[in-house]
């Protein structure tokens, strides 16, 4: 089925910028030093990108990808700023690998770039109210993220300390990392105790709202080879849909990451016990219950025991978001790249006092909308070609 895309494209840069607190820079300011720190650990310059793809916050332009080529003096032979959420770059990279591997271009350039902290203080979101939900006065997104969480503890019995474990880990995680823009002590009852935002969901059980940007560069395996550093190999990669409102999704305690990520797992052919280090979108604490059930990590319905466990905190047995997600680390709107540049970087094994030893297998999956959109990327080191 992969159809010699498994393995013909790789990561060769990747690059963060301004984390956290970028006061007076614009979106596309901070997208644009993202992507020349990416080309630039790749050993690449802007003449050498002939593919373009990316997303700019909120509707602040639906060209985007025009615009930061334009910006970098790029004057690419592709372009996509196809958006389905915060998962769309893990679109972007399988869309790369087949430009790539189809001679359509040399070197595609994945770029976000966003200072919605600084700028409007809150999440700037695209999608307008849906107009059955609109009467009772919901908070977007949250209020659609705290429908699944109260639907999961309804039938598996999940319990607030069992999310609460989700932000514990993720913070311990952080306090790791020095780009993580939330540090510092978090407990179980310091997270119950925080304010409430849309019950069960606390405020501690919501992702940051901060400014940040990230790019991703790649390019054909054989060409990969000879850059400076170590490439890291797309492996499988699949999307699937099942809504895109929250009251059109068939279950609200079952996603699609459950198709999105068997498709990647068999594309790459490996399975879940294969991988080493998980990067996953936690906007809210419940994706990450829902996301390590269905994509096979743990059984449906155990995901609540199975955090609370400490399995996925520094030390347990399956490192999950290891730069402190989108919880403690960054998420200016769109947090799906940060997966991939968090993954490359563990795959490297240059992620310093938080890297997993021996890591050579990644899985980043990518979540848009209100749990509608699902993406799964498998990375993996040379060894695992």
């Amino acid at each position: 089925m992969s159809g010699g895309i498994r393995g013909s494209a790789a990561i060769v840069g990747v690059a963060l910028a301004g984390l956290g607190e970028a006061p007076g820079r614009s979106s596309e300011e901070i997208a644009v030093e993202a992507s020349v720190k990416a080309l630039a650990e790749a050993g690449l310059t802007t003449r050498d990108v002939d593919a373009v793809f990316g997303a700019l916050p909120g509707n602040s332009n639906p060209l985007s990808a025009l615009l930061i080529a334009e910006a970098l003096g790029i004057q690419p032979a592709f372009t996509d700023n196809s958006r389905t959420g915060g998962s769309a770059f893990l679109s972007h990279t399988l869309t790369a690998a087949l430009a790539l591997r189809e001679g359509l271009c040399e070197t595609a350039l994945i770029f976000y770039g966003s200072n919605q902290r600084t700028a409007s203080g809150k999440l700037v979101s695209s999608v307008q109210p849906f107009a059955y939900e609109a009467p009772y006065a919901p908070i977007f997104p949250a209020t659609s993220y705290a429908l699944a969480a109260s639907r999961h503890m309804h039938e598996y019995g999940t319990t607030r300390e069992q999310l609460a474990a989700v932000a514990v880990a993720a913070r311990a995680w952080a306090n790791l990392n020095p780009e993580a823009f939330a540090r510092g002590p978090l407990t179980v009852a310091d997270v119950l105790a925080s304010r409430m935002v849309s019950s069960p969901l606390t405020v501690r059980d919501c992702c940051l709202v901060t400014d940040g940007g990230a790019a991703v560069v790649m390019t054909r395996a054989d060409r990969a080879r000879h850059l400076p550093r170590k490439p890291v190999y797309l492996l499988g990669a699949a999307a699937a849909t099942t809504h895109m409102n929250i009251v059109a999704m068939p279950d609200l305690t079952r996603t699609a990451a459950a198709d999105s990520g068997r498709r990647a797992l068999a594309m790459a052919g490996f399975s879940v016990a294969d991988i080493d280090v998980v990067e996953l979108y936690d906007a809210f604490t419940i994706n990450t219950i829902l996301f390590l059930e269905d994509l096979g990590f743990c059984p449906k319905g155990e995901g609540g025991p199975f955090v609370a466990s400490g399995a996925i905190a520094p030390g347990g047995t399956l490192p999950v978001n290891t730069n402190g997600g989108g919880l403690s680390c960054v998420h200016p709107g769109m947090y799906g790249l940060f997966t991939l540049v968090e993954a490359v970087r563990q795959l490297r094994g240059e992620a310093l006092e938080r890297q997993v030893p021996g890591a050579q297998l990644a899985l980043c999956h990518g979540n848009g909308g209100v749990l509608s959109s699902q993406i799964t990327n498998v990375l993996g080191t040379e060894l695992t070609l």
